[in-house]
């Protein structure tokens, strides 16, 4: 896939993650739109990078997102929806009833997922009319093996990742021009994995995978540990899911 002259969108774009994906398309000659929640972040990324179009959009919105779609077509459209955007909440005993285990777990779905069909059924008669479109959806390593200590973030991306899968097939089967990629990160070292000390690789080298895969059209593309991973999780799950979950992970559960 060309990213020359593509113009492309990206949530949560105004820091970690995003903010280096809007670095490096730009680099590799897009246009660029940035959305996000925190105005503040959204100006300090249009400091840093003058070229950038930057919205206050929070994507678990429904009107928020409407706002969007006339806000882009208003600008003349774009070529690639990268849904980015996505939350952590803290680590929860399962074990111990809890009114926030639902409140967090719909919180995650609403944006993790959700909010990725949500922009993705907006968005695509937009992007089929585009003569090479794309979607580009960012699961998880915890999308093969779940955290025990993230178990409805795992559960969000595990969603995500069946979804992405099948709309990328619904597409194929009609034909249409939409492109749909999955990138599945290992664990980036970005403001929301500050607190954890697991092998991190960088959003510099994460996005660097990902401009690679697309230009390769590679539609999975699985990057740093997660390659290794998935293979394990099919040819020995309890390990692979020892390694995601040692047993230091347990003395969380002790009250």
């Amino acid at each position: 896939m060309k990213l020359k002259g593509k113009v492309v969108l990206i949530t949560g774009g105004a820091s970690g993650i995003g903010l280096e994906a809007a670095k490096q398309f730009l680099a590799n000659g897009a246009s660029v739109l940035i959305t996000g929640r925190n105005t503040a972040k959204l100006e300090a990324a249009k400091k840093m990078y003058p070229a950038l179009i930057t919205i206050n959009s929070d994507v678990s919105r429904d009107e928020d997102a409407r706002q969007l779609v006339a806000q882009v077509q208003q600008l003349g459209g774009i070529d690639i929806l990268y849904n980015n955007a996505g939350v952590l909440t803290e680590p929860l005993n399962l074990a111990v009833a809890s009114e926030k285990h639902v409140a967090d777990a719909a919180y995650e779905m609403n944006v993790n997922y959700l909010g990725v069909i949500r922009l993705a059924n907006l968005f695509m008669p937009m992007l089929t009319t585009r003569p090479e479109s794309a979607i580009i959806n960012t699961t998880s390593i915890l999308s093969y093996v779940p955290s025990i200590l993230e178990a409805t973030y795992s559960a969000s991306k595990v969603a995500l990742r069946f979804y992405t899968e099948s709309l990328r097939k619904h597409l194929q089967i009609v034909n249409s021009p939409v492109k749909v990629f999955e990138l599945i990160p290992p664990v980036v070292a970005t403001d929301m994995t500050a607190d954890r000390t697991d092998k991190k690789i960088t959003s510099e080298a994460l996005v660097h995978a990902l401009i690679k895969g697309l230009r390769k059209n590679q539609l999975t593309i699985r990057v740093g540990d997660t390659k290794s991973l998935y293979i394990l999780s099919r040819l020995s799950p309890k390990l692979a899911y020892s390694l995601v979950n040692p047993t230091k992970s347990y003395q969380f559960l002790h009250p």
